[in-house]
């Protein structure tokens, strides 16, 4: 993953946000909609697209596009910072590849100290109850 040519390629759009500002909020236009197309990016080999693809197919657009939203400041620059880190923290997670478990065995003496232990447990209740009469 090359960040700097998928930086290159992003599309912004800045759009009117809601929530905190007042009057402020009615004039300016600090929400930041960035749109970053998989299929076609320079900055993806082919494998990469192919797993972004199937891992954010229910974020992407018909025509394979990601499209991150980010309203919480009310500065634009620093909506615009905080929806490119949101694009490379999703970037990042979906193209790690978790490291395959190999299937071990309990060895002999965990398994001897188990059974050990319930038997232990065991005779703890059965003291608990009763004597016979």
């Amino acid at each position: 993953m090359n960040t700097s040519k998928i930086i290159s390629e992003l599309k912004f759009k800045a759009v009117r946000s809601s929530g905190a500002g007042g009057q402020h909020v009615n004039k300016v236009s600090s929400k930041v909609e960035l749109s970053f197309d998989i299929t076609t990016s320079e900055g993806l080999t082919n494998d990469e697209k192919l797993l972004l693809t199937q891992k954010l197919s229910s974020r992407l657009t018909k025509s394979g596009i990601l499209v991150i939203q980010c309203g919480d400041s009310r500065s634009q620059h620093k909506n615009k910072e905080l929806v490119i880190q949101r694009l490379l923290d999703i970037l990042k997670t979906n193209l790690h590849i978790p490291k395959k478990r190999i299937a071990t065995r309990p060895s002999k003496t965990s398994i001897a100290k188990r059974l050990e232990n319930k038997k232990k447990l065991a005779q703890k209740k059965s003291n608990r109850k009763k004597p016979p009469m």
